[in-house]
Formats: structure tokens, C-alpha cells, sequence
């Protein structure tokens, strides 16, 4: 007796140790009474044996461990779906899995056979769950006669909680549960008696943690709005405002387990502060304008506050053929919370030049202004700056000088913005200009972003995706703005295929500057053919006028062409080659690479 139990232990570590491996992939059956092919996908997919039977070689003691699992897994399926008398059999080389010991399991496994057979589905002959918040309903399918699914029974616990917390019972809760199988008729009763708590205020902001920035700062940024009823959307809402400012790479909020004096709730705040200084960089190519870098050095705390302090530097058309070389070295101030806790403020300064084909401008620009955030998705900006503009263009050489009233309002419900598959976008600048000297004239430049994306099929595999963009300045004269300000068309931000700033308004002397208006189309169509890899076809338009408003003193021009997107994980590598739609159509080609999707 010892002997063979020695016998036996001694096996048992050898196979621990050694990891005795079946000698072929596991051949897994799975077969349910009935015809029931939803069910047993189900069925399939919750089986960790079943992913087993992927995997070229594993030990008889991975597979005895997935096969118990597999029992409660099992079960979970048939009792979300109604089936609460079923009977599940797990054979593995012809023995029940759960008469096999742990200790000595078999030297090898083969076979899996999983043999399910639901039984009748089940009903509900009760269906109570209460007392539930006022105007608040259960599930429908929560009711008497519907199948008894378990999920159902969660989600209606769940969605009972939820109701009273949303009513400022912060501490609702679920105290009591009978459910009851009646086999023989084939039905469930399930009564839930849930306590709503007393209605609570917001308390304190306790701060355990402050991740290096100033506590008196933490609560002005988190608003949490103090001695007003408790809601579970104002509790997330201070959470979101804390993570935006990016000081923090953790913020948890959470509610104190005791209820204060006067049915107060403290919230307590832990913040890990992330690291305060973060560099990046960047890069961008096409055959035309050439290579694009950029780089930038950023401080998210900077005075303790959660200021954020952020330089960029640009050097673009390295290379290229559509000019000279343009750079651009900027700095930003922000200060979360000023004002109101959705308002930041900014204070901002660049110095750039645009070295292009048809104009050379060199431009200083300092603005300050403040940043509201009305909702998640809509956010308005105002400002007033000053800008003082050297140009040299087919109109001469000239100094300009505004004074900038910029307001800009950005609406954006896409899910990335780097690969958007749904959602929209709309980006409206209105910038009206008061001219400082006599070359500069008054005036107002507006400019429209818009942009849509329609996903299909599984995944949304299929993105169907359009643009247009429309822009105007009214007032001054063409000589009278900066050629930043202007128009042209051509290239990867307006028109692929065609050259860079190809359209713009011809002078009598042959030469080109940019128009005062500007429309422009563009329609993709993104397809999947792997998890890693996406094809794209694409057409794009561009229309630019001489005048402010005016379809008559303009030309058009067209692109059109194909690409290829890698997914990284964090953006698609962008590969396009576009074409003219005009007489150099597949005889001239364009070819552009990038990070993100070109819209």
C-alpha cells in the first residue's frame, strides 16, 4: 500500500517536473443534444479546452485542469441561456474527467470529448426585484413567462443599483437574493430585494495621494462639486478633468466606505503623478515636398500646478521639390482650471517660415486666449494675438501686421484620431483681423474642417470615409494678406496626385498666389484584409477663387489613387500613391508616407 502510493506520488512529480506531453495536438469533440448550433458555438467559445486543441503539444495536467474549469464554465453558459437542468460530460480518452486524480494524472491524453445536453429551457414563474428607484423599470426581458436567463437576473440587479446611485443613494445595494428551480415544470422564481440607502451629499476631496501637484490645485482642477447631491457622473467627470491635464498617469476617485455626519459621502482621491518631462518626434515624406521632421520637448507640471509647458520644433521640405526648407519653432503655456474648472487658459508664440513655390513668408505670431470644454465632444477657443508677417511673393515684398481675434469650435465624437472607423468631426476657425499698418487691410478669414465615417460589416472592416473642407477671407484685398492666410490646393492635406500647391489664383504675368476662397473633397474607402494590413482607394478635389464667395472666378482640379495601411497598435503606417484625374493621369505619380490615416 505505501509502496504503490510512493509509486504513485514519485510519477506525479516526474510529470510536474519533466512535463509529459501528449504527442500529438489534442483532438477536442464537442457535441450538444439537440439542434442548437447557436448554443454551441457558445459552447465552443467558452471552453478552454477547445483553445487547447490550438496549441501543438500540452501536459495531461494542463488538460485536466482545463477540463474541471471547463465544468463551471460550462454550466455559466447553459444557465445565461435559461437551461438549468442540463448535464455536462467531459471524457478525456474515454474517462470522466472529474473521477481523474490530480496527483497522478494519465502519462498522455488524446481525445476530449465534451457531450452537453441543455435540457428544457427555463421560464420565469416570478420575476420581483425591488424597492426600484422612482421612474426606474426593470429589464424587459426581467418578466414574468420570458426565459429565465441568468445574465438577466445580474442585469437587473445591476441596473437597480444603478437607478438609486443615480438618484444620490450612493450606497444601494442588493441584501437579499432567493431564486428557485421548479425542474419539474420547467420554471425559475427569482426575487431580489435591494436596500437603497439613505440619499447622500458630496463631502470632502480627501487627497491620499497628490502625484507632486499642489492639493489646493488637485480640487480646483477635479471641481467635485461639495454639498451638492451625489451622482456617479459628477464623480466621473472629476476623474476625467484630473487625467486630461496629463500630470497624473493614474487617478482613482473613490467613495468613502462610511457615510458622514448629515448623509455627507467624502470622495477619496489617489493620484500617481507621471513623469514631468516627455519628448517625441516624428516624420513624414512625400515625392514632392520631401522629408518632414518633428520634435518636441514637454513639462506637465510645471509650477506644481499641472501647468504644461510645451515646444515644438519642425523642419519640413528637406529634400523636396517644392520650395525651400520651412521651419517652425513654437512654445505653449497652458493652465488647467482658471476661470472654471472646463476653462484653460494659454498663452502661445511661434516663429515660422514658409519657404513654398509660389511665396516666401516669414512670420512672428504671440497670442494668449482661453480654452472651455463645453461637453466631451465639443470644445471652443477664443484668443487675441498679434502678427507681424515679411513676405515676398509675385506681388513683391512687403511687411504685413494684424491684430488676431481668433475663436475656433471643434466638435469630435471619432473613437481614434489616428484610425477613426465611426463618428464625426468639425473644426470652424473664425478669425476676424484688424489691420496695423497701411498695407494691411480689416477683414475676417473663416475656415471649415468637416469630416465623416461610416463604418460596415464585422468590426467595421469596411470604413467609408468623406471630407470637406471650405475656406474664405472677406474683407481685404489678395495683396493686402499674409500667403498663410490665402488658399492653394494640391498635395496630401488637400488634393493627392497632384503637385504640391499646384492650384492657386494665375496672375497676368504667369505667375501664381493664393485665391481667397477654397473648397475641397475628398472621399476614402478603407477595407480590412487582415488584422495587420488595410487597403484604401481614394478621390480627391480641390476648387480655388480668386474672390471671397464666387464659383465663377476659379479653376478646379482632381487626384485619385490607392495606398496600404500597416497597423502598429498605436496608428496605420500611411502608404498612398495618387495620380492627376486630368491628361497627366497615370503618367505622373505622387507618393506619400505617414503615421495615421490621411483624414
Amino acid at each position: 500500500m505505501v509502496l504503490r502510493l510512493v509509486k504513485t506520488l514519485c510519477l506525479a512529480w516526474l510529470g510536474l517536473i519533466f512535463g509529459l506531453r501528449t504527442a500529438a495536438a489534442l483532438d477536442v469533440v464537442v457535441s450538444v443534444a439537440g439542434e442548437q448550433d447557436a448554443l454551441q458555438n457558445e459552447l465552443e467559445a467558452a471552453a478552454l479546452l477547445n483553445g487547447l486543441a490550438e496549441v501543438e503539444t500540452t501536459t495531461p495536467q494542463e488538460i485536466l485542469a482545463a477540463a474541471r474549469a471547463d465544468y463551471a464554465n460550462l454550466i455559466g453558459v447553459l444557465y445565461s441561456n435559461g437551461y438549468y437542468g442540463g448535464t455536462i460530460s467531459i471524457r478525456l480518452d474515454g474517462r470522466e474527467a472529474a473521477e481523474l486524480s490530480s496527483i497522478a494524472p494519465p502519462p498522455s491524453i488524446d481525445r476530449v470529448d465534451l457531450r452537453i445536453n441543455p435540457g428544457p429551457i427555463f421560464a420565469f414563474s416570478e420575476a420581483r426585484i425591488g424597492p426600484l428607484a422612482p421612474g426606474d423599470a426593470p429589464p424587459k426581458g426581467f418578466a414574468l413567462g420570458k426565459t429565465a436567463r441568468s445574465d438577466v437576473i445580474v442585469d437587473a440587479a445591476k441596473q437597480a443599483v444603478s437607478g438609486w446611485r443615480d438618484q444620490a443613494h450612493a450606497k444601494a445595494r442588493v441584501t437579499g437574493q432567493s431564486i428557485t428551480a421548479d425542474h419539474r415544470g420547467s420554471t425559475l422564481s427569482a426575487k431580489v430585494t435591494i436596500d437603497p440607502g439613505p440619499r447622500l451629499t458630496f463631502g470632502e476631496l480627501n487627497i491620499t495621494e497628490n502625484g507632486n501637484v499642489r492639493p489646493e490645485r488637485i480640487r480646483q482642477i477635479a471641481d467635485l462639486p461639495i454639498g451638492r447631491p451625489f451622482s456617479p457622473d459628477d464623480l466621473k467627470t472629476s476623474s476625467e478633468r484630473l487625467r486630461r491635464t496629463g500630470a497624473f498617469n493614474s487617478v482613482v476617485l473613490e467613495e468613502a466606505e462610511e457615510v458622514g455626519q448629515g448623509n455627507t459621502l467624502d470622495v477619496n482621491a489617489s493620484l500617481q503623478a507621471a513623469k514631468p518631462r516627455r519628448i517625441g518626434f516624428g516624420a513624414e515624406i512625400a515625392s514632392l515636398e520631401g522629408l518632414s521632421i518633428t520634435a518636441f520637448w514637454l513639462h506637465r507640471n510645471l509650477f506644481g500646478g499641472a501647468e504644461r509647458l510645451r515646444l515644438d520644433f519642425e523642419v519640413g521640405g528637406i529634400g523636396g521639390e517644392s520650395g525651400g526648407e520651412d521651419f517652425l519653432l513654437s512654445a505653449r503655456y497652458e493652465r488647467p482650471a482658471t476661470f472654471s474648472a472646463d476653462t484653460d487658459l494659454f498663452l502661445s508664440a511661434l516663429i515660422e517660415q514658409d519657404d513654398e513655390p509660389e511665396f516666401r513668408e516669414r512670420r512672428a505670431v504671440v497670442e494668449g486666449g482661453l480654452l472651455h470644454r463645453f461637453s466631451e465632444d465639443l470644445v471652443g477657443e477664443i484668443g487675441l494675438g498679434y502678427q507681424l508677417s515679411d513676405i515676398d511673393d509675385a506681388l513683391g515684398s512687403r511687411t504685413l501686421t494684424y491684430l488676431l481675434f481668433p475663436a475656433r469650435l471643434t466638435y469630435d465624437t471619432r473613437e481614434d484620431e489616428l484610425d477613426p472607423h465611426q463618428g464625426y468631426f468639425a473644426d470652424l476657425e473664425v478669425t476676424p483681423l484688424i489691420g496695423l499698418d497701411g498695407d494691411s487691410d480689416s477683414g475676417v478669414r473663416v475656415f471649415a474642417d468637416l469630416r465623416s465615417y461610416l463604418g460596415f460589416g464585422e468590426s467595421n472592416g469596411v470604413v467609408l470615409a468623406g471630407r470637406v473642407q471650405i475656406g474664405s477671407v472677406i474683407g481685404p484685398g489678395i495683396s493686402a494678406v499674409p500667403p498663410g492666410m490665402l488658399f492653394f490646393s494640391g498635395g496630401a492635406g488637400t488634393v493627392r496626385g497632384q503637385d504640391f500647391q499646384e492650384l492657386g489664383v494665375e496672375l497676368p504675368n504667369g505667375e501664381q498666389i493664393g485665391g481667397r476662397s477654397f473648397l475641397g473633397l475628398s472621399l476614402e474607402l478603407r477595407t480590412d484584409v487582415s488584422t495587420k494590413w488595410s487597403l484604401v482607394s481614394f478621390v480627391d478635389a480641390g476648387f480655388i477663387g480668386e474672390d471671397s464667395f464666387s464659383a465663377k472666378s476659379g479653376d478646379t482640379h482632381a487626384g485619385a489613387g490607392f495606398g496600404i495601411r500597416y497597423n502598429t497598435g498605436l496608428g496605420p503606417i500611411r502608404f498612398d500613391v495618387g495620380t492627376p484625374l486630368d491628361d497627366d493621369a497615370g503618367s505622373n505619380f505622387e507618393i506619400y508616407v505617414g503615421i495615421g490615416q490621411a483624414f
